[in-house]
């Protein structure tokens, strides 16, 4: 699958500390945009149909017994072959040693051969991983992101409605702070969103009437996070006195992230609300959730009144953007 994003094959030869057995003068130019690898076993056997010369090939023990098990001619006919497909790179596993017509091989069709001593299996885990995150779909929007108690929360609303200020308060009160005022949004897994600050603005914060601060100067490094899982959406307005805000939680709201319903909630904003203190509860009240408890759930169990409210289980999906 080929992503709309690319990420150098330099960067992933330092990433994962590679040993460079040949490399082409115009490593500096390839750009990996497939999240996916292969273990070119069928390859070497011969069959190239729905072969993706996109992937990056990894061998291990298998592939390379596989080949020193060949006599020379045909060892060298398989590796022409394998090769001839230019795939982006080629990674031996494990520190195997390979022979000669490996690296004669890779120079002949420009392709970069690398050597790695991790596990075939550990080193494919951590190179899709890295992929993942480097490759995925990404949206960037306007808001603050913080880890408060472990909850990945990022908080949404118009300019002034008092994000970074809150994000401030739950840093001071040991909570760690991710991005303020821009948060590059990642689709990971189908499951999954993580968020990040662009680098450019990382741990900086914005205060009206004080200015820009650093965040980790300031409270230190432990006060800051690079990247965190997006748990809950937290949408910040002002306080509306001809609305109806949820005073059960018995509704279930969800914003649409990058095809992803992440579980959210409206909190209206007015003097004297201490919105650090209403996160913290929140974050812990989604951890509740998921682990099965549902307060407002349990009140109404005990009242008798659970079949009052058939609603209680509905999501209700809302697009704050």
């Amino acid at each position: 699958m080929k992503s709309d994003f690319t990420v150098s094959l330099k960067r992933i030869i330092d990433e994962f500390s590679l040993e460079i057995l040949y490399m082409p003068s115009i490593t500096d130019e390839i750009m990996i945009s497939s999240p996916e690898i292969n273990r070119p076993g069928l390859q070497l056997a011969g069959y190239f149909e729905y072969f993706d010369d996109k992937r990056i090939q990894i061998m291990g023990i298998s592939e390379i017994s596989f080949i020193d098990r060949l006599g020379d001619e045909d060892a060298k006919k398989r590796m022409n072959d394998f090769f001839a497909k230019k795939p982006p790179a080629v990674v031996i596993a494990r520190n195997l040693k390979v022979n000669d017509y490996y690296i004669e091989t890779a120079r002949k069709y420009d392709v970069p051969l690398f050597r790695t001593g991790e596990s075939t299996s550990d080193f494919a885990a951590s190179l899709i991983a890295f992929l993942n995150l480097q490759l995925a779909p990404r949206v960037t929007r306007h808001g603050v992101m913080v880890e408060v108690y472990g909850e990945g929360i990022l908080l949404l609303g118009e300019s002034g409605v008092g994000k970074s200020e809150t994000a401030i308060e739950l840093v001071k009160r040991g909570h760690r702070l991710i991005a303020d005022d821009a948060v590059e949004i990642r689709r990971v897994s189908s499951k999954s969103l993580v968020g990040s600050a662009p680098e450019n603005i990382r741990h900086f914060i914005e205060l009206r009437g004080i200015g820009i601060i650093n965040a980790s100067r300031i409270f230190g490094v432990g006060a800051v996070k690079l990247t965190e899982k997006i748990d809950l959406v937290i949408n910040l307005e002002p306080w509306d006195v001809n609305k109806v805000y949820d005073r059960m939680g018995l509704e279930s709201q969800k914003t649409d992230i990058l095809g992803l319903m992440i579980p959210s909630m409206t909190i209206p904003v007015k003097p004297g609300r201490n919105l650090a203190v209403i996160i913290e509860v929140a974050a812990m009240n989604s951890r509740q959730k998921k682990l099965g408890y549902n307060a407002a759930e349990d009140l109404l169990k005990r009242l008798g009144m659970q079949d009052d409210f058939p609603a209680s289980s509905e999501e209700k999906p809302v697009d704050p953007f």
